[in-house]
């Protein structure tokens, strides 16, 4: 299909980049072909390279010759092309009639709300989501999980994302009520690194004592399960015992709130960061960055 240019933000072609709520993304097509919108070319690249297929692009003028190479090699893959990146060659399920949409700069930011700095958008069909039983089945060799418990704000869900990618986590595990990683904010914040981590999202929560799912299911893989929560019995961070848990889930609570008591009180140990200036937790996401340092290395 190839270059198509729009005067307005309101043709309905554009729907997909602002107009339809995250439910009807996932909701539009049928299940698991639902839609996520990847916005800068970093971030585009990697959603590529990590193997989701493009169903449109959204620029302006100017970006037809800074973004040429990247219009490039996603017209490629309508044509059964794939994606060069520096570690090789990555072979990318083609998707046939992939438009490149062309919008004047202001209608651009009329559109999605803000101003637009990061460049091209692009709709991509969303991988199917996970059960953690399946992805605990697909890594046998892991041996550093994170648990988000009821994060809901996406920026935080995405930083800690990007964290568990730069700091050796293996895989990201949700409960139910935690937001979707895969929302624009989220994977905007997590520089799409949302598509190199593995993750998977819990069927039920938090710890009933069957071995099917929650901490029943970490239990029976054999991971140590700790609990990033204040309380007088908890471990410090930096003590040697936990260094030596070869198998070990790391559980991290709502903004407001931490994690539940029951959680809590079901997981092998409590763990907290040590504080200075009366200050007495950090925020998730800057939490979980510490934690992983400090246990993956």
């Amino acid at each position: 299909m190839g270059i198509v240019r729009i005067d307005t933000a309101d043709d309905p072609r554009l729907d997909v980049y602002a107009r339809l709520t995250e439910r009807q993304l996932r909701s539009r097509l049928e299940r698991n072909a639902s839609i996520l919108v990847a916005e800068s070319e970093k971030v585009v690249r990697v959603a590529l390279a990590s193997g989701l297929a493009p169903l449109s692009l959204l620029l302006e003028e100017r970006q037809l010759e800074t973004e040429a190479n990247l219009v490039a090699d996603v017209l490629a893959l309508a044509n059964g092309g794939e994606v060069r990146e520096s570690a090789g060659h990555v072979s990318i399920v083609p998707t046939p009639d992939v438009p490149v949409y062309v919008l004047p700069h202001d209608q651009i930011c009329r559109l999605v709300g803000y101003n637009v700095t990061r460049g091209v958008l692009c709709a991509m069909r969303r991988p199917a989501e996970r059960s953690a039983a399946t992805l605990l089945d697909e890594l046998p060799d892991a041996r550093r999980l994170a648990v988000l418990e009821g994060v809901t704000d996406a920026t935080n869900v995405g930083a800690a994302m990007r964290s568990a990618a730069a700091l050796g986590i293996d895989a990201v595990l949700l409960t139910p009520t935690c937001c979707d990683p895969l929302v624009r904010r989220a994977v905007r914040v997590s520089m799409g690194t949302v598509f190199q981590v593995p993750w998977a999202r819990f069927g039920s929560w938090p710890a009933e004592q069957g071995r099917t799912d929650g901490i029943g299911l970490l239990r029976a893989r054999g991971f140590k399960t700790a609990a990033l929560a204040l309380r007088d019995d908890s471990y410090s961070l930096g003590d040697e015992r936990l260094r030596g848990i070869d198998r070990l889930a790391m559980l991290f609570g709502t903004e407001g709130d931490g994690l539940a008591n029951s959680t809590i009180e079901a997981c092998d140990v409590t763990v907290r960061i040590p504080m200075q200036h009366g200050v007495d937790s950090l925020n998730v996401a800057a939490a979980t960055a510490v934690a992983f340092w400090e246990l993956c290395h």
